[in-house]
């Protein structure tokens, strides 16, 4: 009973302090709430009224703050949506058929380049280079993940694709990744996967008339193979894109099974929500809880990197500097133009969705200064296991993109879209030790993250 009246009497003594510092004007009235809070925190060893015993201060958040760090958690995630653009999206058969060619190096001329040779499965499905590098000459940009994308609306960093599917074909044919053609392509897989292809597109096409097919024809700048391209009739070029956009839905759909698995912080968010700070302190460092604190407080970096997978899908101009020796990347400005006109996109006949369902191609947004210099905001899941970092693989590590985030130099040309933070190097390291909470193996069947067993 003396317990309870001495906490009573240093209870009423706070509540009279807070008061009479409102009285004399030394705290407003907005802050009132704010000072006796402060006071009762104090009064409690910093963890305020109601504390847990023996829990961390460092996990002491409120409604809206665990809120927010639940609305970052994969049981946020919804299911994966259908791909309204690829029907065989999620047919079991269009998934062991693109599981094969994933990993399959006769999708290149000279049998040595496949999917998997960028998009590593040991490395989260990435190279671990600056640029993707096969054949001896730097493609413009950095290898990015494939886990997770399936929930993207537009694929690469700036943007030109707008499915998985259109994806997976442009690197097929692009002289320094697989270097291949699709009449080469789409004869090969008939050659080596009819029956795995046929169960489900149905009966394929004979392309073994030379004449008609030639072995070397796409719309690519090789000379030579583009003019046998346009040499063939617009009804055999059509049923050539047929199977060759089927072979890109094959992929997808193998893709799609590749999703980000479970990490220490969602376990922590999980515990948040029910403010179990006991269970924080097991999980979480101080030092992690702190970056976390600063990754969505003061940092703002969910302005972007929001959502259970830690991006909101949009474009930005970060100001980030050009490598030694090469030239701007205009970005999305010139990705809108590449992706409207690509002749596998939502709306066109190799297509499988109504145009109404193109809702992201039906309304994009083709010209702006925002686009300029703009990129993909990627996500941060498993973002210690990718190194290096942004489009151009232009920092080496995570201590690097701090630097640039607190220094934030303008852009040029076009308009940067960071303000500095500032932190110091304290704050970074404890941002930076939050974001490899992060970290987590795919969630996949573990047959599918390796080539098939008779590859």
């Amino acid at each position: 009973m003396r317990r309870l009246l001495v906490a009573g009497a240093s209870l009423a003594f706070i509540v009279l302090a807070a008061l009479v510092l409102f009285s004399s004007g030394l705290v407003g009235a907005g802050n009132i709430g704010a000072a006796i809070r402060d006071l009762l925190g104090a009064s409690a060893g910093g963890r305020g009224i109601g504390f847990q015993s023996g829990a961390d201060p460092a996990h002491s958040w409120t409604a809206a703050e665990r809120g927010i760090i639940a609305s970052l958690s994969l049981d946020r995630l919804p299911p994966l949506p259908p791909d309204p653009s690829n029907a065989v999206g999620d047919s079991s058969d269009a998934v062991a058929l693109g599981h094969a060619l994933f990993f399959d190096g006769g999708l290149s001329p000279d049998g040595t380049v496949s999917c998997s040779t960028c998009h590593q499965p040991q490395s989260y499905f990435t190279d671990g280079k600056a640029l993707a590098n096969v054949r001896d000459i730097d493609t413009p940009r950095h290898t990015p993940t494939i886990v997770g994308i399936a929930y993207s609306d537009w694929f690469y960093w700036d943007g030109r694709r707008d499915s998985q599917w259109a994806q997976a074909l442009a690197p097929q044919e692009a002289a320094i990744e697989h270097g291949g053609t699709r009449t080469a392509h789409v004869r090969y897989v008939l050659e080596n996967y009819r029956s795995q292809y046929e169960a489900v597109f149905g009966p394929g096409p004979d392309f073994s008339d030379a004449s008609r097919f030639p072995s070397d024809a796409a719309p690519v700048e090789d000379g030579a193979k583009l003019a046998a391209w346009e040499g063939m009739s617009e009804a055999d070029r059509g049923a050539v894109n047929r199977v060759f956009a089927n072979i890109g839905k094959s992929i997808a759909a193998y893709s799609r099974k590749i999703l980000p698995g479970r990490s220490r912080f969602d376990d922590y968010a999980e515990a948040a929500l029910v403010n179990d700070r006991e269970r924080m302190s097991e999980l979480f460092s101080a030092e992690e809880a702190e970056g976390l604190r600063l990754f969505f407080g003061d940092g703002q970096c969910t302005d972007c990197h929001n959502g259970p997978l830690f991006t909101n899908g949009t474009f930005h101009n970060i100001g980030l500097p050009l490598p030694q020796g090469s030239r701007f990347d205009q970005g999305r400005s010139l990705g809108t133009f590449q992706v409207v006109e690509d002749v596998f996109n939502c709306q066109g006949e190799f297509s499988d969705a109504k145009e109404e369902e193109c809702v992201e191609l039906r309304f994009i947004k083709l010209e702006g200064e925002e686009l300029i210099g703009a990129f993909k905001v990627p996500g941060l899941r498993n973002v210690a296991e990718t190194a290096p970092y942004m489009h151009n693989g232009i920092f080496p590590d995570l201590e690097a993109v701090m630097r640039h985030y607190n220094h934030a130099p303008p852009a040029f040309p076009g308009h940067s879209d960071l303000v500095p933070l500032a932190f110091t190097e304290e704050q970074s390291e404890a941002v930076i030790a939050f974001l490899l909470t992060l970290s987590a193996p795919p969630d996949a069947p573990a047959e599918l993250l390796r080539p098939p067993v008779n590859q």
